[in-house]
């Protein structure tokens, strides 16, 4: 890990590159570590920019969401006895925050709740995925108005569970058979889960295509959609048809019709953490000929991935072709049974991940979560996914970086110091929390008095 000191913002890591800018104080540090993250997006879409910046400006769970740059840069600083040469080096999310879990449904045709987003998985300190979650849940308790000896019994619970987790999956081999799904959980999240089994494929395609002349394609009049020209068009079925040939053979259909492309659109407007990034919208036909058997896909533009900047392993970063290989694989990697769609590509050189836009797809709501002893169940249940997500993605698995067994390197640095290690993660959530709240407010003042340069507005 590389070294830093509390005044310089490290500039160029992803490239390998040692600069460092001078800053004066914590907010100069939060507009260099920003502008070093985005330049070249926010050069490319000042707008999107714009609008990413002022909805994290809103609060500071939002900042949190959109800051993971700074998230990382601080980690570079922050002392980790937890991390050794195994423990240092797992596969991670990358941006565990509360609001990164929600349903899928996996190769085996299950529904899973389970971790939802790996476009910043990396490796990297085990701790950073539980570190970066508890602060957000510190956040989270915070707006809700909860004590912070409340908080603190939130944050205990959820890491708790994620040792105990961690525990049996190193007593007890087979943790690609864990799973929380509809036979295997109760309450909110089992509610969730029923909730996405109400969905349906045909849904899906009623929402985002019409069929015009016995034929079904994208629907033009929805907002974020963009008609190609026909350069662009052929740029990404070229982008597509390359793209199969990284699906795993064991994951392909049998039916070549399952990849024919009927249309393509462009799609803009994303939430905070894919602002400025380039994304298609691909119609296949699916397994049969039959209109509802059509398959949506999604082509985005990969970004770098947050932790890879202050990780300097030339072997890990020799592993990957582009990010959307990097996306891919992780995601692979983290997922015991991933989409049997997923896979990655170029366009002009850059890396996009694809992946099926799924109808079973459905996020945990927090909004009706505002008593303590509602959230304690819950995150008895996300401290055992991640878990399971940190220790699936080891010697068992189809990745090569990792070659041993984490739940065993997990267990063996906690050791009888369980108790230590959750009250060590209480203390960084409820001082980092403290920070980011403070760091929300000089960011909404560097952003009104226009010190983050590239996202300015013509608009008098």
């Amino acid at each position: 890990m590389c070294e830093s000191t509390p005044n310089r913002a490290r500039r160029g890591l992803a490239s390998g590159r040692r600069e460092e800018t001078v800053v004066t104080d914590r907010g100069d540090r939060i507009v260099a570590v920003l502008q070093d993250a985005f330049a070249d997006l926010m050069s490319a879409d000042p707008a999107a920019f714009r609008h990413k910046f002022r909805k994290m400006a809103a609060e500071p769970f939002t900042f949190y969401r959109g800051s993971a740059c700074l998230f990382y840069a601080d980690m570079a600083d922050e002392p980790d006895e937890w991390a050794d040469e195994r423990t240092g080096r797992v596969w991670i999310q990358g941006d565990l925050h509360a609001q990164n879990f929600g349903t899928y449904m996996d190769a085996e045709g299950r529904l899973v709740f389970d971790v939802n987003d790996f476009d910043e998985a990396y490796l990297g300190s085990f701790t950073w995925d539980v570190r970066r979650f508890a602060a957000s849940l510190a956040l989270l308790g915070w707006r809700k108005a909860l004590p912070d000896h409340t908080i603190a019994d939130l944050v205990r619970a959820y890491v708790s569970a994620y040792v105990r987790q961690v525990r049996a999956f190193a007593e007890h081999p087979g943790d690609e058979l864990f799973g929380l799904r509809l036979d295997s959980t109760d309450g909110v999240l089992h509610r969730v889960l029923l909730r996405a089994r109400l969905a349906t494929r045909v849904g899906l395609l009623d929402q985002k295509t019409a069929v015009v002349d016995y034929e079904r394609r994208f629907r033009r009049d929805r907002e974020g959609i963009r008609e190609l020209d026909d350069a662009e068009r052929a740029r990404a079925v070229t982008a597509f048809e390359a793209y199969l040939d990284t699906i795993p053979s064991g994951k392909r259909a049998a039916s070549s019709l399952s990849y024919a492309v009927k249309d393509v659109v462009g799609r803009f407007g994303f939430g905070i953490g894919s602002a400025g990034l380039s994304a298609y919208n691909v119609l296949v036909e699916g397994r049969t000929q039959a209109l509802e058997n059509d398959v949506v896909l999604s082509m985005k533009q990969a970004s770098v991935a947050a932790p890879s900047r202050i990780v300097a392993d030339e072997r890990i970063r020799r592993y990957f072709t582009h990010h959307g290989h990097r996306t891919a694989v992780s995601q692979r990697a983290l997922q015991a049974h991933a989409d049997p769609w997923l896979g990655h590509t170029t366009i002009d050189g850059v890396g996009y991940v694809v992946a099926e836009l799924s109808p079973y797809e459905s996020d945990l709501d927090w909004s009706d979560l505002t008593e303590p002893a509602d959230m304690l169940p819950v995150l008895e249940y996300l401290g055992r996914a991640t878990a399971k997500m940190h220790c699936v993605a080891d010697s068992d698995s189809d990745q090569t970086l990792v070659d041993f067994q984490v739940e065993e390197a997990i267990a063996h640095v906690v050791g009888d110091r369980e108790a230590e290690f959750t009250e060590s993660m209480v203390e960084f959530a409820l001082r980092y929390a403290q920070r980011t709240r403070e760091d929300h407010r000089l960011f909404v003042e560097a952003f009104r008095d226009g010190r983050i340069k590239g996202v300015e507005s013509t608009a008098r």
